[in-house]
């Protein structure tokens, strides 16, 4: 059985709201935390089981982004919420991984969520888990639900060499490479996307199965599940740009209208894609019909061309006694030869009508 935190109230009626528990098997693996501290002079880096090291930096000057990835354990992120300030709703929304991408202000900080998507081994397929962020006036937390690997490598580049203006800015300019990164890989999974429906229509024009219609609505399930992604992204990064909280400086506020251009860049992908798909479903339905008219013209030409032939063996095979050609030498080959000039005379017609 799969493990999950999930509410209180999702596993028994009665309890209050915020109330955490974790149901299921008990997993054996320690979440993973990573802290990364840095200011324009440098940068620290350590990456530990325990959260004791994350409490002095609530104090300390400089930026520190906390990344904790697997949110089974609730103890850790109780300490967690109890060292920076946090609501326990926040605590519940993290831990209950089927949220909407959304923003909520708490004053103090503010707390993102959004999903985090990646291909499957084989590029068959699209894996997602909800990554939660929490920006506060001098530190980012954010939230995997530990599946391997993230599209942050290049953040963590940045701040290590010091390249360009995130170690200068503030917390708020980190949550905004952390969202770009996000943003940016979702075009990995649109290309992937596009090369798969690409290949999926050459074979509904050539020689479509009754496979390719299960990858098909695959494929279907795939985009909606994109769109519902992306869709509420786009007001949750509308209302950063538009620094409806202080949290988020002017400065960052430019950068993130870059991102709010991708993600809308994203969201007429993806709608194209759904039209596309919709259209592969009518070029499938309309090949089948079309196979289907082919057959049944060749079984009518068939059947037409037999009906005379038909007619002429049930004549000469009546069983009268009288009948002239029946003691004529060359009456079988003229039936024959007359066969054969119907057949003719009929394909002729066929060949004038452009029936076949």
């Amino acid at each position: 059985m799969k493990n999950r935190l999930v509410k209180k109230r999702s596993a028994k009626a009665g309890l209050p709201p915020g109330t955490l528990v974790h149901i299921g098997e008990q997993r054996s693996e320690a979440a993973r935390v990573s802290i990364i501290a840095y200011d324009d002079k440098g940068v620290y880096e350590q990456a530990f089981d325990d959260l004791s090291a994350c409490f002095p930096l609530r104090a300390q000057p400089g930026v520190s982004w906390i990344n904790v990835e697997g949110i089974h354990s609730v103890d850790l992120l109780q300490k967690l919420g109890e060292c920076y300030g946090l609501h326990p709703l926040v605590l519940e929304d993290i831990l209950n991984t089927d949220q909407r991408p959304k923003r909520e202000d708490y004053g103090a900080y503010l707390f993102i969520v959004l999903k985090m998507l990646s291909l499957k081994n084989g590029n068959n397929g699209v894996a997602a888990e909800q990554m939660s962020l929490i920006l506060g006036p001098n530190f980012v937390l954010s939230f995997q639900e530990g599946l391997a690997g993230d599209p942050f490598d290049p953040v963590r580049e940045r701040l290590r060499a010091g390249r360009g203006k995130i170690r200068s800015l503030g917390a708020d300019y980190l949550v905004y490479s952390l969202i770009d990164a996000i943003v940016d890989n979702y075009f990995v999974i649109l290309e992937s996307l596009a090369e798969r429906i690409e290949q999926l229509e050459e074979e509904l024009v050539a020689n479509p199965v009754r496979e390719t219609v299960g990858r098909l609505h695959t494929l279907k399930r795939e985009v909606i599940f994109l769109r519902k992604s992306v869709w509420p992204l786009r007001e949750v990064i509308s209302g950063l740009e538009r620094r409806e909280s202080s949290l988020v400086r002017e400065e960052t506020a430019i950068y993130l209208r870059d991102v709010y251009d991708h993600t809308v860049q994203i969201i007429d992908t993806v709608e194209t894609f759904r039209d596309i798909l919709s259209g592969l479903l009518d070029i499938y339905l309309s090949t089948i019909s079309n196979r289907t008219n082919e057959v049944m013209k060749v079984l009518t030409i068939i059947a037409t061309l037999f009906m005379p032939l038909t007619f002429i063996a049930g004549l000469y095979g009546m069983n009268f006694h009288y009948m002239p050609e029946l003691n004529w030498r060359w009456g079988y080959p003229a039936v024959l030869f007359l066969m054969l000039m119907v057949i003719g005379g009929m394909l002729v017609f066929f060949r004038r009508k452009k029936w076949i």
